[in-house]
């Protein structure tokens, strides 16, 4: 499999998100060529504001690899992580991190969205994370419009 067919993983899970009320988010954890988890956001649906896609795919991860060292993973995320999720990558060690829309594009929508790129965040907190961004960016933008479409859209 391809680093592709793994944001296309990412990209449906959002999908299916919106098709069931969430966020437009959706994330993918790989190791190796084997996708160990694979999901989106459930704030509303659990209403539990930590229920962004990248900390429900890490929560999945780490229960399926029963470690919290996630070293040698690759997150695939449709949207940058915002702080707390990339926080979350780096406590897990996850070795790195692909996304394709910005945090500013979810930042436009009007999600209460933290304007720090994980670039800086990796920077600043001396990550050895690696990041790919803007990968497959205009297909993870076509999930901001499919939500935008939707009639009981929330923002957070």
């Amino acid at each position: 499999m391809t680093d592709e067919s793994f944001m296309r993983r990412a990209i449906e899970k959002a999908g299916c998100g919106i098709n069931d009320g969430q966020a437009p988010f959706g994330a993918c954890i790989v190791k190796g060529e084997k996708v160990i988890a694979c999901e989106h956001n459930t704030v509303c649906k659990d209403t539990d504001i930590t229920a962004h896609a990248e900390i429900n795919a890490i929560r999945a991860a780490c229960r399926k690899l029963d470690t919290i060292d996630l070293s040698g993973c690759i997150i695939y995320s449709t949207c940058e992580p915002c702080p707390m999720c990339f926080s979350a990558c780096h406590w897990g060690k996850i070795s790195k991190i692909v996304y394709g829309a910005r945090i500013d594009d979810a930042k436009k929508l009007g999600f209460c969205e933290l304007a720090i790129s994980d670039e800086t965040m990796r920077q600043s907190g001396n990550s050895k994370v690696e990041i790919v961004r803007d990968f497959l960016r205009e297909e993870n933008l076509g999930l901001f419009g499919m939500w935008s479409k939707q009639k009981d859209k929330r923002v957070y």
